[in-house]
Protein backbone atom coordinates (compact mmCIF):
# COMPACT_ATOMS: atom_id res chain seq x y z
CA UNK A 1 0.00 0.00 0.00
CA UNK A 2 2.60 2.55 0.43
CA UNK A 3 4.39 1.89 -2.17
CA UNK A 4 1.03 2.86 -4.31
CA UNK A 5 0.78 6.31 -2.28
CA UNK A 6 4.53 6.95 -3.19
CA UNK A 7 3.54 6.41 -6.57
CA UNK A 8 0.50 8.01 -6.90
CA UNK A 9 2.09 11.16 -4.93
CA UNK A 10 4.55 11.14 -7.47
CA UNK A 11 2.31 11.14 -10.64
CA UNK A 12 0.50 14.41 -8.79
CA UNK A 13 3.55 16.11 -8.88
CA UNK A 14 4.53 15.53 -12.54
CA UNK A 15 1.00 16.54 -13.75
CA UNK A 16 1.84 19.99 -12.24
CA UNK A 17 4.99 20.36 -14.06
CA UNK A 18 3.36 18.76 -17.18
CA UNK A 19 0.17 21.18 -16.78
CA UNK A 20 2.51 24.41 -16.47
CA UNK A 21 4.14 23.75 -19.22
CA UNK A 22 0.83 22.77 -21.59
CA UNK A 23 -0.42 26.60 -20.79
CA UNK A 24 2.90 27.74 -22.21
CA UNK A 25 2.34 25.74 -25.46
CA UNK A 26 -1.23 27.06 -25.25
CA UNK A 27 0.08 30.69 -25.27
CA UNK A 28 2.93 30.38 -27.69
CA UNK A 29 0.41 28.24 -29.93
CA UNK A 30 -2.70 31.32 -29.55
CA UNK A 31 0.18 33.98 -30.11
CA UNK A 32 1.84 32.60 -33.36
CA UNK A 33 -2.03 31.92 -34.27
CA UNK A 34 -3.08 35.52 -34.52
CA UNK A 35 -0.08 37.08 -35.28
CA UNK A 36 -0.64 34.45 -39.11
CA UNK A 37 -4.21 35.90 -38.65
CA UNK A 38 -3.14 39.48 -38.42
CA UNK A 39 -0.71 39.26 -41.34
CA UNK A 40 -2.83 36.93 -43.61
CA UNK A 41 -5.53 40.34 -42.91
CA UNK A 42 -3.10 43.15 -43.57
CA UNK A 43 -1.57 41.25 -47.08
CA UNK A 44 -5.65 40.47 -47.82
CA UNK A 45 -6.31 44.52 -47.13
CA UNK A 46 -3.19 45.44 -49.07
CA UNK A 47 -4.32 43.18 -51.95
CA UNK A 48 -8.31 44.06 -52.14
CA UNK A 49 -8.65 47.27 -50.09
CA UNK A 50 -12.60 48.39 -50.94
CA UNK A 51 -12.68 44.54 -48.95
CA UNK A 52 -10.88 46.04 -46.04
CA UNK A 53 -14.12 46.43 -43.42
CA UNK A 54 -14.97 42.83 -44.45
CA UNK A 55 -11.76 41.40 -43.45
CA UNK A 56 -11.04 43.51 -39.89
CA UNK A 57 -14.44 42.08 -38.65
CA UNK A 58 -13.74 38.58 -40.00
CA UNK A 59 -10.01 38.66 -38.62
CA UNK A 60 -11.54 40.00 -35.07
CA UNK A 61 -14.06 36.87 -34.74
CA UNK A 62 -11.27 34.88 -35.19
CA UNK A 63 -8.38 36.25 -33.40
CA UNK A 64 -11.51 36.12 -30.17
CA UNK A 65 -11.72 32.41 -31.34
CA UNK A 66 -8.28 31.57 -31.44
CA UNK A 67 -7.62 33.33 -28.19
CA UNK A 68 -10.84 31.82 -26.51
CA UNK A 69 -9.55 28.38 -27.20
CA UNK A 70 -6.15 29.57 -25.72
CA UNK A 71 -7.66 30.29 -22.54
CA UNK A 72 -9.76 27.43 -22.17
CA UNK A 73 -6.57 25.23 -22.42
CA UNK A 74 -4.95 27.60 -19.77
CA UNK A 75 -7.98 26.73 -17.88
CA UNK A 76 -8.03 23.05 -17.75
CA UNK A 77 -4.35 23.33 -16.64
CA UNK A 78 -4.67 25.43 -13.93
CA UNK A 79 -7.32 23.05 -12.69
CA UNK A 80 -5.26 20.46 -13.41
CA UNK A 81 -2.69 21.56 -10.88
CA UNK A 82 -5.04 22.73 -8.16
CA UNK A 83 -7.74 19.96 -8.25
Amino acid sequence: MELLTILLQAVAGASAGYAGIGAGIAAIGAGIGIGKIGGSALESMARQPEATASIQSNMIVAAALVEGVALFAVIVCLLVVLG
